[in-house]
C-alpha cells in the first residue's frame, strides 16, 4: 500500500515515518477495497503541538538559566589504562564530560560532527521537546560530517540520565556521557557523589568494531547460546525465575575483551575517596551495548534511591542488577579502609573496577570478587515507587502490546513480528493513558526504552517504579503504563544495541 505523504513523497504506510516524518504533521489515508478509511494525521517534531509543549514547561517549571556545552565528536586514541585504543569519542575523553544542570534549566549543546559517518545526540531518559531527541529519520535529520547542530531544550526531569548517538553502532564505541539533574527540592541526605559509567568495550582491540561484530552476527546468525529449545514457547506474566539468576542463562551475544568504569581498565582504576563513615551517593549507568553489570561495593551493603531518576521507596541489599541503559541512584555508608567497586558483566566472564578510599591499604587485586556479588541482586522490577511520584490509578484509554521475537533463520529481531523497517507505528493520542505490554517471545532478556516519557511498571498495587528503560526477562510479560502528555514521535527499542539495530525498536507515534 502507497500513501502520499504530503511533501510529496509516496510512501508505504508502515515505513513513511521512518523516511520521511520530519514534517510538521503527517497524513495518511488507509484504502481498502472496500473503500477509503478516514485519514490519520501524525504529530510531526516540528509541530505546533510540540512547540506548545515545550513552551508549557518553559512556563511551568523553567528557572530562566542556561547551560551551555560544547562537545565535539571525533575519532581519536584513549588510553584505556595500559591499553591503547583508536575509538570515536566526545572531546577526546571516555566517559564524555558529566553534563551538569538543575530541573528546569535549558541546555544549549553545541555538537560539532568531526566523525567520518553522520551522527546525532539522544538524551537518553530526559522527556524533552521531540525535535531534540536525536532518532535520524524520526525527529530530525542526521547530522553530516563536519556539519555542526545546536541542541536547546528544556531539562523537566531531575536524576540520573546521560546522552549517546542514535546512529549505528556508534554506542558501542566511546561516544557517552552522564547528564545529571539536580533537583533543588530534593535535599541532600549524602555527604558526596560519585557518578560511575559502566561500559563493555571491543572498539580497537585486535582491529575489531562494533560494526564488524554486528556484521559477523547477521553473517554468522544467532550464537547457540541464544536459541534455547523453548524459544516462542511464552510462559507468560508471573512465570517463575531464579533471584540468584533473573536474567537467566542467556545474557548477551557479544563476548568483551574488556569491561570499564568511567573508561578505565583495572590496571589504572577509578578511585573515590572519602571520609570513614561519610554517606556516598552513586550515580550508576550502564552504557554498555550487550552486557548487564551486578555491581557490588566489597564489605557494604547499597540503599538504592532512585531508579531511571526516579525515586523509589529505599531498598537494601548486597548487590544490584542493571540493565543496557538502565541507571540506579545508592547510597552506601562508608566504613574505614580500602574497598573493591566490582561490576561484574552478568553471564560472562569478566568484570570492570574501581576503588573506593577512605584509610590506610594496600593495592586490592583487580581480580577480587566481593562475597556481595553471590546473593541474589536488587533488580529494577522489584522497586516500589514513592508515593509522590506514582501515577494516579484508572484504567488505560489504549493497551498497545509488543510481541518481542527473533527470526531464527539469521540475527534478526523484531516486535510484533517486523524490524524497524517494516514497522507499523502504534498510534496515541495526546491526554490517554497508554500501557505498553511487553510480551517476551524469546530466551533472552530485553531492557525496552521508551523515548520522551516515563512509565510506571503495572504491579496490583499502583506502586511499581517509574522508569523509561525495564528489563523484560526470558519468556516473561511486562506492563507499563505512561501518560501520553509529550507530543511527537518516539522510538521504542530494546536497549541491547546489537538486537536494536537487528530490528526490535518501533515507533510511539501521536496522532491528532
Amino acid at each position: 500500500m502507497i500513501e502520499q505523504f504530503p511533501g510529496g513523497t509516496r510512501l508505504s504506510r508502515r515505513n513513511f515515518l521512518v523516511l520521511a516524518g520530519l514534517g510538521a504533521a503527517a497524513t495518511v489515508t488507509a484504502c481498502s477495497t472496500g473503500g477509503t478509511a478516514p485519514a490519520t494525521t501524525y504529530v510531526g517534531p516540528d509541530s505546533t503541538a510540540v512547540k506548545a509543549a515545550e513552551q508549557v514547561r518553559r512556563t511551568n517549571i523553567g528557572t530562566g538559566n542556561t547551560v551551555t556545552a560544547s562537545l565535539k565528536a571525533g575519532p581519536t586514541r584513549i588510553d584505556l589504562g595500559g591499553v591503547q585504543v583508536d575509538t570515536w569519542a566526545y572531546n577526546d575523553r571516555i566517559p564524555g564530560r558529566e553534563i551538569r544542570l538543575r530541573r528546569g534549566d535549558v541546555l544549549r549543546a553545541e555538537l560539532t560532527n568531526e566523525l567520518p559517518a553522520e551522527s546525532t545526540i539522544h538524551w537518553h531518559g530526559l522527556a524533552l521537546r521531540n525535535d531534540m531527541d536525536g532518532v535520524p529519520g524520526l525527529t530530525q535529520s542526521a547530522i553530516a560530517p563536519n556539519t555542526p547542530f545546536t541542541y536547546e531544550f528544556l531539562a523537566p526531569d531531575a536524576g540520573t540520565h546521560w546522552f549517546h548517538p542514535h546512529v549505528g553502532m556508534q554506542l558501542d564505541r566511546g561516544l557517552y556521557a552522564p547528564v545529571i539533574v539536580e533537583d533543588p527540592a530534593e535535599g541532600a541526605d549524602y555527604d558526596l557523589e560519585a557518578v560511575l559509567v559502566l561500559d563493555d568495550w571491543l572498539d580497537g582491540v585486535a582491529g575489531r568494531t562494533p560494526d564488524q561484530q554486528l556484521d559477523i552476527l547477521r553473517r554468522d546468525g544467532m550464537p547457540m547460546s541464544g536459541m534455547g529449545m523453548d524459544h516462542g514457547g511464552m510462559s507468560g506474566m508471573g512465570a517463575a525465575t531464579d533471584p540468584a539468576n533473573p536474567l537467566g542463562a542467556d545474557t548477551g551475544d557479544v563476548d568483551y575483551p574488556y569491561y570499564l568504569i568511567n573508561g578505565t581498565l583495572a590496571a589504572d582504576p577509578f578511585s573515590v575517596r572519602a571520609r570513614p563513615g561519610q554517606r556516598v551517593r552513586l550515580r550508576i549507568i550502564n552504557a554498555g551495548a550487550d552486557t548487564p553489570f551486578r555491581l557490588a561495593v566489597g564489605g557494604h551493603q547499597l540503599t538504592v534511591t532512585h531508579s531511571d531518576g526516579y525515586p523509589v521507596q529505599p531498598v537494601t541489599g548486597s548487590s544490584l542488577l542493571i540493565g543496557m541503559g538502565e541507571r540506579f541512584d545508592a547510597i552506601v555508608t562508608l566504613g574505614d579502609g580500602v574497598f573493591p567497586l566490582v561490576a561484574s558483566a552478568e553471564g560472562k566472564q569478566g568484570q570492570g573496577f574501581a576503588v573506593i578510599r577512605t584509610g590506610a591499604g594496600g593495592r586490592l587485586d583487580p581480580a577480587i570478587r566481593p562475597p556481595e556479588l553471590d546473593a541474589p541482586p536488587i533488580t529494577g522490577l522489584a522497586l516500589r515507587a514513592r508515593e509522590e511520584v506514582r501515577l494516579d490509578r484508572r484504567a488505560p484509554d489504549r493497551v498497545h502490546e509488543l510481541m518481542l521475537g527473533m527470526d531464527m533463520s539469521g540475527y534478526r529481531w523484531t516486535i510484533n513480528g517486523a524490524t524497524y523497517d517494516q514497522h507499523t507505528p502504534l498510534e496515541i493520542a495526546q491526554g490517554q493513558r497508554v500501557r505498553l505490554r511487553f510480551v517476551n517471545q524469546t530466551t533472552m532478556f530485553h531492557p525496552m526504552h521508551l523515548h520522551g516519557h516515563t512509565f510506571q511498571v503495572v504491579d496490583d498495587q499502583g506502586a511499581g517504579p517509574r522508569k523509561d528503560t525495564t528489563l523484560v526477562l526470558p519468556n516473561q510479560t511486562v506492563e507499563v503504563d505512561l501518560d501520553a502528555d509529550n507530543p511527537g514521535q518516539w522510538l521504542v527499542h530494546c536497549h541491547n544495541l546489537y538486537h536494536g539495530e537487528a530490528g526490535m525498536m518501533t515507533t510511539l507515534s501521536y496522532t491528532e
